[in-house]
């Protein structure tokens, strides 16, 4: 759902209610400007953020399968990600 910020500002109430059930989009002239989510949503997708791990938080199975791991077909574009890189 899409909401300009002024239909925001007079409709709180209900759009805030109706947030908690799906994402509500605020524009400020004409384009995305903020979303409103719930609380729950928000604390899940914080726990999908990427966690940053040492090496020596993993197993030596999990360091094995890691090296062993190829890129599925398809995803070659993320070659170009990884041109440069140097450990």
């Amino acid at each position: 759902m899409k909401v300009s910020a002024a239909e925001f500002i007079e409709n709180y109430s209900a759009l805030s209610d109706r947030a908690l059930s799906e994402p509500v989009t605020i524009t400020r002239n004409g384009r995305d400007r903020l979303v409103v989510i719930s609380a729950e949503e928000y604390s899940r997708l914080k726990r999908c953020d990427r966690r940053v791990m040492e090496l020596a938080d993993f197993t030596e199975e999990e360091i094995a399968a890691i090296a062993k791991a190829e890129v599925p077909p398809g995803h070659e574009s993320l070659d170009e990600e990884l041109k440069d890189w140097r450990p």
